[in-house]
This record gives structure tokens, C-alpha cells and sequence, in this order.
């Protein structure tokens, strides 16, 4: 049941433009930066984010996007040999000496950030992994945190936050779900 919309399409615009303002502010710059997007909220955040980027900086940032469901250590199904299987990583650049920013719609726990930080490990050194979040719940389970914010917005543990993207849902907003 929903409780309480907390951002609407223009909201979310605002916090994307904001983040992809930072982003190129801290990283002073794109040159060495690559976006990636956690499927699949995450990769179409990370796309947008791509966009408004090249906007601002006048040439495109490099993107790639992760698939880690299987990479997950609370999800044990499908596994060869005790060790999760990555569905899918489509990173096409070297991470080695890179800044990767990841971007994901929401975090929580910080397990799926975990695994997709082991997923990009695997491709090479990156000399930064940093992490952009549209909603930051809290309710961490491990040592997390997002560098980059859209909405701080504090749950219970029997709240649920919904984020709905045009390209997927077909409507545009974020809501608290009880």
C-alpha cells in the first residue's frame, strides 16, 4: 500500500541534474570517469545521467552496465561450485586506473553495492569505485555509503521504497510503500 510520493518527475530530474553536477565536480572532470549502471533501475539512471553529463561537459562519458541478481551472497540459487555466476557485465573499457562511479536507484542494505563493487574488482583496478544513489534509505548492513545523493529518505524496516522510471514502469516517481 502506498504511504507517502516522495518525488515526482520533476524531483528526480532536479536530483539527476545535481548528482551529474557533482559527479563532474568532484572527479574535476569526466576524462578518467566511467558510469555504471546496476540493471536495471541503475543502468537507466546511469544512461540519463550520461546524458545530462555530456550536456554540461560539451562530450560523452563512458558507460557500461552491471548485471550482478546471481553475484548477490544472500541469493544462492545457481551456483557453480558454491560461487555466484554473473549474469551479465557490459563493460567495454578497462576499469585499471579509472574512477567508476556506480549508480543504482536505491540503497539499503549496501550488499548489492558490495557485489557489484566485486563484480568491477574482478575486471582490473580501478582507482576509485564511487557510488551514486537517487534514494539512500539507510538500514546499513555493511560499511556503504553513497557519495552521491539525490534523496535522503530515513524508513522503518517494514517500509519499502518504489522507484518507478518511465523506460521501465511507464510512470515517473518515487514512494514510500508500507
Amino acid at each position: 500500500m502506498e504511504k507517502a510520493n516522495i518525488l515526482d518527475e520533476q524531483a528526480v530530474n532536479r536530483a539527476l541534474t545535481r548528482i551529474a553536477h557533482e559527479i563532474i565536480e568532484k572527479n574535476k572532470g569526466i576524462d578518467e570517469c566511467i558510469l555504471v549502471g546496476i540493471k536495471t533501475r541503475g543502468a537507466f539512471l546511469a544512461r540519463r545521467l550520461a546524458e545530462k553529463i555530456e550536456k554540461i561537459e560539451g562530450k560523452p562519458i563512458r558507460t557500461g552496465e552491471l548485471d550482478i541478481t546471481l553475484y548477490r551472497d544472500d541469493l544462492t540459487e545457481k551456483t557453480v561450485n558454491k560461487e555466484p555466476l554473473v549474469q551479465q557485465v557490459d563493460i567495454t573499457y578497462t576499469v585499471e586506473g579509472q574512477k567508476i562511479v556506480l549508480v543504482d536507484d536505491v540503497l539499503f542494505t549496501g550488499r548489492t553495492v558490495r557485489a557489484a563493487m566485486d563484480a568491477v574488482m574482478d575486471l582490473g583496478r580501478p582507482a576509485q569505485i564511487q557510488l551514486a544513489v537517487l534514494v539512500d534509505r539507510g538500514h546499513r548492513e555493511l560499511p556503504i555509503r553513497a557519495d552521491f545523493v539525490g534523496k535522503n529518505i530515513p524508513t522503518s524496516n517494514v517500509e519499502r521504497i518504489v522507484v518507478n522510471l518511465k523506460e521501465v514502469d511507464d510512470a515517473e516517481s518515487v514512494t514510500i510503500h508500507e
